[in-house]
């Protein structure tokens, strides 16, 4: 009796009866002859009711499931399937209200359809997470209504349901086609011309018009009585990693989005790409300790290592040790490596403070300083001043965002690869300088 009542919602129509009722009680004061009517016609109203209850409480009634996908990708649209089945011997009015995780702090969702007696729907709605970690999701909700509409019968479906929300495989794969097709073009990735070649041997072949002619091979050709060159390939099994500093510079937020979250979507892409060129890829994450510290391999199963490690990053507001970084580096790190470092500095003093570290690692490695521009800044230095304290405000701007151009050549000054870049195109520019750095053969 107890599950019936918690199950069971008077739908609008039956109060704007009983309130019409209740009017008619009260005017029949002044006309008598209406009571006996409206007595009569509340007990069929009774009657008709309970007859919609039995209706619609005999049959099991609506079946419904929520369709999970096995994971969320972080900050991409991510779809979700409910499907329902209507048992019921008549059309019915459904309304769906799913309990969506409280990241989202979506309390609002709601689905209405009509389903005909024993047919079955799907419907689709898509989730936007912008933090990994693990989402639960609560009970889905449907109510149908009966064939009257003067009551609602809920049920409840899916139970607790826990999904994890990754570091962006979406974007991964989108820029996957960079390991394979050298042809295939984007807005925003760069052809970059090869200067000389690698000493990578990988095969001797038939001279035509267009080869090298310091690649000739001469005792081949002898042999063969026609010219045969040597052709290289680009060095593989270099080792990269992606170093993630995870202080509380990276905790700032662009589009929902923290710097955090864009540096390690960006090194995922990034270390699907160097795996797909052959190279080995490993993971390093630090603020005022080492924490995460994945050496690098070139083994197939690499990238499911470095998506789960990945997974739970998170910041702790400490400060950066750049110093135990470069111990650390210094003292595991044998192998000349490549080195992306995501950081963010937001005066030239944090530079300076740190500029004695990365040019200890530059010596041994090839390190490249990824950091972010401040796209708020410059929005709100091409904005309108219409006050003396705007044009104020907007020459500090301006000076701060000039300070991050100065920081860009003060690291090329010391021989440091740099990368500025806007928090939507970092993934973009990092593969771009990883292939730019492949096709120049500087590792």
């Amino acid at each position: 009796m107890v599950h019936f009542f918690k199950s069971l919602y008077l739908h609008q129509r039956f109060f704007v009866i009983v309130f019409s009722l209740a009017a008619g009680f009260l005017f029949s004061y002044w006309l008598p002859w209406l009571y006996p009517v409206l007595w009569v016609f509340s007990l069929i109203f009774l009657l008709v009711t309970l007859a919609d209850m039995v209706i619609l409480f005999k049959s099991p009634g609506i079946k419904a499931e929520r369709i999970l996908p096995d994971r969320f990708s972080n900050s991409d649209e991510n779809k979700l399937e409910i499907l329902l089945r209507n048992i019921y011997g008549f059309k019915t009015r459904i309304e769906v209200i799913d309990e969506i995780p409280v990241q989202f702090q979506k309390r609002d969702f709601s689905h209405l359809l009509e389903l005909a007696s024993g047919s079955s729907k799907s419907f689709n709605y898509s989730l936007r997470p912008v933090e990994r970690g693990e989402y639960f999701f609560g009970n889905l909700n449907v109510f149908a209504s009966s064939p009257l509409k003067l009551v609602r019968r809920r049920k409840k479906f899916g139970k607790e349901q826990m999904l994890k929300v990754y570091p962006s495989f979406v974007q991964m794969k989108k820029y996957d086609f960079l390991a394979i097709d050298k042809k295939i073009s984007q807005p925003g990735l760069k052809k970059i011309r090869k200067i000389g070649h690698t000493m990578e041997f990988e095969q001797i072949k038939d001279y035509v018009t267009g080869d090298d002619m310091r690649s000739i091979n001469w005792k081949a050709t002898a042999k063969q009585g026609n010219l045969m060159v040597n052709q290289y390939q680009d060095e593989r099994s270099q080792p990269v990693y992606s170093v993630i500093d995870t202080g509380r510079t990276m905790k700032m937020p662009f589009h929902n989005l923290k710097l955090l979250d864009y540096a390690i979507n960006s090194a995922l892409a990034f270390s699907n790409i160097a795996l797909k060129k052959k190279d080995k890829a490993g993971l390093i994450t630090f603020s005022n300790k080492m924490e995460k510290i994945v050496p690098a391999s070139s083994k197939k199963a690499h990238l499911n290592l470095l998506l789960e490690s990945l997974y739970n990053v998170n910041t702790q507001y400490r400060d950066a040790d750049f110093g135990l970084l470069y111990t650390h580096i210094n003292r595991r790190l044998a192998q000349r490596s490549l080195l992306l470092l995501y950081t963010n500095f937001e005066h030239l003093s944090a530079l300076h403070r740190q500029m004695p570290y990365l040019k200890a690692l530059a010596k041994k490695h090839l390190l490249v300083v990824i950091f972010f521009e401040n796209v708020e800044l410059e929005t709100f230095i091409s904005a309108e001043a219409k006050k003396v304290t705007d044009i104020f405000n907007q020459t500090i701007a301006e000076q701060f965002s000039y300070d991050k151009r100065l920081m860009a050549k003060e690291l090329q000054k010391h021989g440091i690869q740099t990368v500025l870049t806007r928090p939507e195109d970092l993934t973009v520019n990092t593969i771009n300088k990883y292939l730019e750095i492949k096709k120049r053969g500087i590792l």
